[in-house]
């Protein structure tokens, strides 16, 4: 269902992390599908494309070297290391987004959070929890795609995830997938009515009302 939001004074800067195969994808196209004026950063990766993955849409692919580069320039917002890939937020894209009044959402996992963190502490994190570990693993054997040491490296740093989850601002399950969109789409829209997003409405009232 689609939320009817009037446009906020400022842009919320939205960190949502979670283990890999939690469900977090599904869960931010269907928010953002009914919260206009939502936008995703496309992250920098080292790793190779996916069969269907394309350049500036789904990742911006470089090579170890171009992304070392960057990262000494400053490029990035925030830059981590995951399953021996580098994957980063660029700066520029995110800042000119928040500075025009729209929001971003960065679907970026807990060292990056992090970082985030210390630069735009107003930002609002969201940690996506499966309903269980065992879940989780049943999960990730489901999609075919991983072979068993994999599925075990994926485990183990789910496990680190976890444990970082009580620093987030709010948390929610995925166990039923309608009523997770309905927890994180709740927290997004209550987010955009906060007193910094609706200052305008709020000066105006009090103006004529003094």
């Amino acid at each position: 269902m689609s939320v009817a939001i009037e446009p906020p004074d400022v842009g919320v800067l939205f960190v949502v992390s979670g283990p890999s195969g939690v469900g977090k994808s599904t869960l931010l196209r269907r928010v953002m599908a009914s919260i206009p004026d939502l936008g995703f950063s496309v992250s920098a990766t080292t790793r190779s494309p996916r069969a269907g993955e394309v350049d500036g849409r789904d990742y911006h692919f470089l090579d170890a070297t171009r992304f070392s580069e960057l990262v000494a320039s400053g490029a990035f917002l925030e830059h981590a290391r995951v399953y021996d890939r580098a994957y980063g937020t660029l700066r520029a894209p995110v800042e000119q987004a928040l500075a025009g009044g729209r929001s971003v959402i960065l679907d970026i996992d807990v060292q990056g959070a992090r970082q985030v963190r210390e630069t735009f502490p107003d930002a609002v994190h969201v940690f996506i929890l499966p309903p269980s570990r065992e879940t989780l693993l049943e999960r990730l054997r489901g999609r075919g795609t991983d072979d068993a040491a994999t599925i075990a490296r994926r485990m183990e740093l789910a496990d680190g995830q976890l444990a970082h989850a009580r620093h987030y601002d709010y948390v929610t399950v995925n166990d039923d997938l309608k009523a997770a969109t309905a927890v994180l789409q709740s927290i997004f829209v209550a987010a955009l009515h906060s007193v910094e997003c609706r200052r305008s409405a709020l000066d105006k009232l009090v103006a004529h009302a003094t």
